[in-house]
């Protein structure tokens, strides 16, 4: 997934093959792949892990015009239309017995991308409702019969895709379906198989592979937010063996998964390590330490010597006048934000107020890419008809820039006051701000908690997303997260509205008439 340019934790490019990101006069192996895969072997002890690691990432091309994929189905035709209405009546089939019938009595309009559509909304079937119902073992059986019957017309990707969602639904891996998928790919593999690594490589620890190799991992990692704590144990404790080695610009890649996945490892010489890098490299790369910065600020770890360099003005001066002194300007305002409202303790230097830029102007582009398949429009339309329109604001930006995505202002008895009759900012700083001038209104914030806000286990907010609600809830705002669990397992307006409705109330706040 691409990372916005303006979000914590997107400094690092897409890696190309054959790329390298060696610093000058480095010499790095020209052909890391191998190496990587005996890196991911040896680490990942499940096959879960190597199968997210080693197959390729899941792509939504096939999987239909719904929250799980971008595009119609290949192909087209006199039957592109039945074609479609089948995966339609897939998608919202409502029990394992109904997904099975659309199967069975629509034989010649049954085509290979409809299967790993069946096998993820069995997944959502069995996993998002709070009572998942009964699936019979025939049910699961037939299934697996009709996928074991068609998976010879599968291409490479849909049998990647079925054993994925197979491994996830528990069929056992020896069981006639993961047989009869594995198979398939196998037969698909290419007939000449790959050289033997050679014997040092069999047993490769960390230290002994290189810069490149860690970096590829570790973009890895962070671009399809798997948060493997093995893994990244690996690249910290490379990190620290390396160091005298290591540049700030390979470092910036290095840490970048730990912030981005919100993992702080257990490494103890991780930080004291990073520590001496930035003392020793800030003034050589101005960007690659403001962007190892951010990451440490995603996880609460920010060092006081190095806040003490990137604030003071020879540092700002020097940065002003190069070609990325917007992005500069803009992560030192969010470690400035992160210095007035995470670090009372400190007394050092500060980003001059004249310097300060918002943090994020703009809705960030990864939910702007994705915005078809948010909940945004009709948790917007629930609102509207529950409060009224003047009784909210959507997608608001607060000082000192973070977005937000319904906004209430509440009074102190409760009752819900129209937004637009008061200042919907809370004061920034808030150290700055006596008290006693404060506006007793409360300002409370839904924040949607989409699937790709989270790591991919989807219980670990992604750091760039915890650090946005916590430094909110440190403004004075009161959070109501709305999970995307709950919001998926609403069926239709009138579920959301009453789900809304109890999560208002649970916070004690009551309005007018329904609507306004």
């Amino acid at each position: 997934m691409r990372r916005p340019r303006g979000e914590p934790g997107s400094r690092a490019p897409r890696p190309t093959e054959g790329a390298t990101c060696a610093g000058p006069g480095e010499s790095w192996s020209p052909a890391p792949n191998s190496m990587l895969r005996v890196l991911l072997s040896a680490q990942a002890s499940s096959a879960r892990l190597s199968g997210l690691l080693l197959l390729p990432p899941v792509q939504p091309c096939c999987l239909g015009p719904n929250k799980w994929g971008d595009h119609r189905p290949p192909g087209g035709g006199p039957h592109a239309g039945p074609v479609q209405g089948l995966q339609r009546l897939l998608e919202q089939a409502r029990s394992p017995g109904e997904l099975l019938r659309w199967l069975g009595q629509n034989p010649t309009k049954v085509r290979a991308h409809h299967y790993p559509v069946a096998l993820r909304r069995l997944s959502q079937l069995l996993g998002s409702l709070p009572q998942p119902p009964p699936v019979e073992q025939a049910t699961l059986q037939d299934l697996s019969q009709l996928i074991i019957r068609n998976c010879p017309s599968f291409d490479i990707h849909t049998i990647h895709v079925c054993l994925h969602l197979a491994a996830l639904l528990g069929f056992p891996s020896d069981g006639p379906l993961m047989c009869a998928l594995e198979q398939e790919r196998r037969f698909r593999l290419p007939p000449k198989p790959p050289p033997p690594l050679p014997p040092i490589l069999r047993e490769a620890r960390p230290e002994e592979l290189t810069p490149h190799v860690m970096v590829l991992l570790a973009q890895h990692l962070a671009r399809h937010r798997l948060r493997e704590p093995q893994l990244l144990e690996a690249i910290a404790h490379f990190l620290v063996v390396q160091e005298a080695q290591l540049n700030s610009k390979v470092v910036q890649k290095l840490v970048l998964p730990f912030g981005r996945l919100n993992y702080v490892p257990l490494e103890q010489q991780f930080m004291p390590c990073l520590e001496r890098i930035l003392a020793r490299e800030a003034g050589v790369a101005p960007l690659a330490t403001v962007n190892i910065l951010m990451s440490l600020c995603q996880l609460r770890c920010l060092p006081f010597r190095a806040l003490h360099f990137v604030f003071s003005p020879g540092f700002i001066n020097h940065v002003s006048g190069t070609p990325h002194a917007l992005i500069v300007r803009r992560y030192l305002s969010l470690l400035d934000t992160a210095v007035e409202l995470e670090l009372p303790g400190y007394r050092g230097a500060r980003l001059p107020r004249r310097q300060q830029v918002p943090i994020f102007p703009q809705p960030l582009i990864t939910d702007r890419t994705r915005c078809k398949y948010s909940h945004k429009d009709i948790v917007a339309e629930g609102l509207r008809q529950l409060l009224g329109e003047e009784k909210y604001r959507q997608d608001l930006t607060v000082p000192p820039g973070y977005s937000t995505d319904f906004l209430l202002c509440v009074s102190s008895c409760g009752s819900v006051l129209p937004v637009r009759a008061q200042d919907p900012f809370l004061p920034y700083p808030p150290r700055s701000c006596p008290r006693a001038t404060r506006d007793p209104a409360q300002r409370v914030v839904l924040m949607l908690r989409e699937r790709w806000h989270f790591c991919r286990d989807g219980r670990v907010l992604l750091g760039s997303r915890a650090l946005r609600e916590r430094h909110l809830g440190l403004m004075g705002y009161q959070l109501l997260p709305l999970p995307f669990e709950e919001l998926e397992s609403q069926r239709g307006l009138p579920q959301l509205k009453s789900y809304l409705r109890q999560k208002l109330q649970a916070l004690g706040l009551h309005w007018g008439p329904e609507g306004g």
